[in-house]
């Protein structure tokens, strides 16, 4: 075994998966994740902790895998993350923890996401449970959200004692787990709800179907309902437009509504009843995970898909997986490439994008070279769909009806990032609701940030 290189992962053949929604990565046995934990240095100052938004003990975690005692390795993972087998799966782990890995300067770093992953799904399919949470202390927390923020923080709460209810607007609990990623990358039934189920073993309720703003209020969880704090994790869903002519035509959608109809409302299944428009051919503009999620359920649907994005591919924010992957399986990619117009037909529906070539100039305000217009450089590509996948900011529903919550110029909830305090006492957020679209790994460590926010101050007033 050479211990310089990883351990090959095993995945689908990539002309197979193109034509089906199952998992494309198949993940380690117990044999392959032995070996590649033996390559772990087992370094003394561990700088693949400090990469990790959650703090997992990685080394000690990967030191029970290597002796075989998986349970053991469950135990240590699950101390700081409710979320295993979902962040084994899409949390970024070459700009984090495998990015700081010690292995990788003189050869590839450890797999810290395939073994967690591991981990996670031995535990599923050995009945693991996490450790029982201590005897109740009485005071009620409210979570507004049932995504990877508010599942954190309602878990980390209901371990320290606190009554713990996520108010949930849809009717599944998930959040952008369940509507956002796609079956191919992060299975439902058997990931995504067990891990679910297990933070509800914590006691920790959860409530679908209520609108906060709507339903109820902020002020009325506290006021008349009784809950001493509140804590919002309710994500970002609001899609963001061009604004170019023809983006109103019929077959023009978000990505956000895109993956909803098929990923919640499981379009893609034949016994389901959900209408989506698969294209013949067609455009996702945008270059993050989330138009790589759009591009690859297109393709799977049956259409010939083209990602237009308007930076160069090194500058694409998409994982490097996930643009190896979509490249794999077909998706054609148009870069310094910016849409000017969506053309259509005399009944509305889209016949083709109006496309105007790029060059990279000096750095923006995010660090990245600034796409400059190359005149005269338009060309047309011919599409009956497209898919605007350009980012989401939070809705604006909770900050509206909430008085006193101060909100910033992009809608999002203004909070302290070390422990969620928002501008209202006793009302906390965390995650995209307050960074606006980003990952969930980022999204979790604010909520643990909000549990330990509000823990101090429930104990401030106690």
């Amino acid at each position: 075994m050479d211990m310089l290189k990883k351990v090959p992962v095993r995945e689908q053949d990539a002309k197979v998966r193109a034509t089906n929604f199952e998992e494309v990565c198949y993940g380690y046995n117990a044999k392959e994740a032995q070996a590649e934990a033996s390559r772990c240095l087992k370094c003394k100052n561990a700088k693949c902790m400090g990469g990790c938004p959650v703090s997992i003990d990685i080394p000690g975690f990967i030191r029970e895998v290597e002796a075989g005692d998986f349970e053991a390795a469950a135990n240590v993972i699950a101390e700081a993350s409710a979320l295993p087998a979902v962040c084994g799966r899409v949390c970024p782990q070459e700009s984090q923890c495998e990015g700081q890995c010690i292995r990788g300067i003189k050869g590839e770093p450890i797999s810290i996401g395939k073994l967690e992953r591991f981990v996670a799904d031995w535990s599923r399919e050995n009945g693991f449970v996490p450790k029982a949470t201590k005897e109740k202390n009485g005071r009620r927390v409210a979570v507004v959200g049932s995504g990877p923020a508010g599942l954190t923080c309602a878990g980390d709460l209901a371990k320290m004692g606190y009554d713990v209810t996520i108010f949930e607007a849809l009717h599944e609990p998930g959040g952008v787990l369940i509507y956002g990623i796609p079956e191919f990358r992060l299975p439902k039934e058997t990931v995504v709800q067990t891990e679910i189920e297990n933070v509800k073993k914590l006691g920790v309720k959860i409530e679908t179907d209520v609108i906060i703003g709507k339903s109820v209020t902020i002020d009325e969880l506290m006021d008349e309902e009784g809950y001493e704090a509140v804590f919002i994790g309710s994500g970002a869903g609001l899609p963001k437009f061009m604004g170019i002519p023809g983006e109103n035509a019929n077959g023009v959608f978000s990505a956000n509504e895109y993956l909803t109809r098929s990923n919640l409302m499981k379009a893609f299944r034949d016994d389901y009843d959900t209408p989506i428009v698969a294209g013949k051919r067609v455009a996702v503009v945008g270059g993050g995970n989330v138009a790589m999620d759009a591009a690859r359920t297109a393709l799977r649907l049956g259409a010939e898909v083209f990602i237009v994005y308007r930076r160069s591919e090194a500058e694409l924010p998409a994982r490097v997986e996930e643009v190896h992957h979509a490249k794999e399986e077909g998706v054609e990619f148009h870069l310094l490439t910016n849409p000017v117009e969506i053309l259509t037909n005399e009944k509305g529906w889209v016949t083709g994008m109006i496309v105007r070539k790029m060059e990279l100039g000096e750095p923006d305000e995010s660090g990245r070279r600034r796409p400059v217009e190359v005149p005269g450089s338009d060309y047309t590509i011919e599409v009956d769909t497209v898919i605007m996948s350009l980012g989401t900011s939070p809705n604006p529903l909770i900050a509206s009806t909430t008085e006193g919550l101060e909100v910033n110029r992009r809608k999002c909830i203004v909070a302290e990032m070390e422990n969620g305090q928002t501008s209202r006492p006793g009302v906390f957020a965390g995650g995209d609701a307050v960074t606006g679209a980003a990952t969930v790994i980022l999204a979790m460590e604010a909520g643990k940030h909000g549990a330990q926010g509000i823990h101090e101050y429930l104990c401030g007033k106690a």
